[in-house]
């Protein structure tokens, strides 16, 4: 796992291997030092162009628990600005020798990109376009499996809300068909994806008979950024009334339900407030997991780039000496 592109490129067995080794990060954060040696005299470069508290944040305080040097660049800050094209900065950067680039970018692709022009880069997607979002995810996956204490396979995810621009929908559908649990997708037809059932999940646009028997509730933000056009449903009240998770619509699940959202929250739209701060409520418990996952990801990403990199050498040193 020298680069993390996405869920797609994930094996059931690796997706579960992460989530182990998140699960021991756990004890980093939640201890009084707050530190491990593990990536000591490593660096770190997080490469955003597009707005992140938590992802970014995360990844920041990730590396940096880990022991490594983190540098954070934003595209306000960056060459980008001045016209320089992505790959003139990731080739800029990567001849600083850092051992890893966590990029968020509004291309979809864009990580695949680089990573053919930067071989000796381990490259971190933490969301390109509306394409993925892969640590976002297996952040979910922690927390949902920790909350349930039992493994996500056979359960029902019921995701509401802007799935065509979320790169957190397509990630958990993906992941879904590896790891064996269902989701029902709810949204007005202007925010669904085109033949989005090739997925194997299932559509609905009425919001309380998907809710029905649902183990989590996924709660996703209208994108106006990523909108064409600001005209996808008629209001925003309408909107809550119709597709808002509220007291009354998450009864009808039941108080097992768990209640979450990647973030940032626009409560009254897509989620009530007392939902929210709710005792169903995961979104805390996923921030905070977000860090753990992080540090795994890194680990792991690094980790083999060092292994790599050293079998490389003595294969070298051996043909050398023949």
């Amino acid at each position: 796992m020298k680069h993390l592109f996405g869920i797609a490129e994930l094996s059931a067995e690796r997706i579960r291997h992460l989530l182990s080794i998140s699960a021991s990060m756990q004890g980093i954060n939640r201890r009084s030092i707050k530190k491990a040696p593990a990536l000591r005299g490593k660096t770190v470069i997080n490469l955003f162009f597009e707005n992140s508290t938590r992802t970014r944040t995360s990844f920041e305080i990730a590396g940096k628990r880990l022991s490594a040097d983190v540098i954070n660049i934003s595209a306000s800050t960056s060459a980008t600005k001045k016209g320089e094209s992505l790959l003139d900065t990731g080739q800029t950067l990567a001849a600083m020798q850092p051992h890893a680039l966590v990029i968020r970018h509004s291309l979809a692709g864009c990580c695949h990109f680089l990573a053919d022009f930067l071989p000796h880069t381990s490259i971190i997607n933490a969301g390109d376009g509306a394409h993925e979002h892969p640590t976002q995810v297996l952040t979910d996956l922690l927390t949902i499996e920790q909350a349930l204490g039992t493994t996500i396979t056979g359960k029902v995810m019921t995701m509401v809300g802007d799935i065509a621009h979320s790169r957190v929908a397509r990630s958990h559908l993906l992941a879904a068909q590896k790891l064996g649990y269902h989701i029902r997708l709810v949204a007005p037809k202007t925010l669904l994806p085109v033949q989005v059932e090739r997925f194997g999940c299932s559509v609905s646009h009425d919001f309380d008979e998907a809710i029905e028997g649902s183990d989590i509730v996924y709660m996703l933000r209208v994108q106006n950024e990523r909108l064409a056009s600001a005209c996808c449903f008629p209001s925003v009240r309408e909107y809550h009334e119709t597709y808002g998770l509220h007291r009354q619509r998450l009864a009808r699940a039941g108080d097992h339900c768990l209640v979450m959202h990647p973030g940032p929250m626009n409560r009254g739209v897509e989620i009530a407030t007392d939902v929210a701060d709710s005792l169903q409520s995961r979104v805390l418990e996923q921030v905070e997991n977000g860090v753990a996952v992080r540090m795994a990801v890194l680990t792991e990403c690094i980790m083999h780039r060092d292994a790599a990199a050293a079998e490389a050498a003595e294969n070298e040193d051996e043909d050398d000496e023949d």
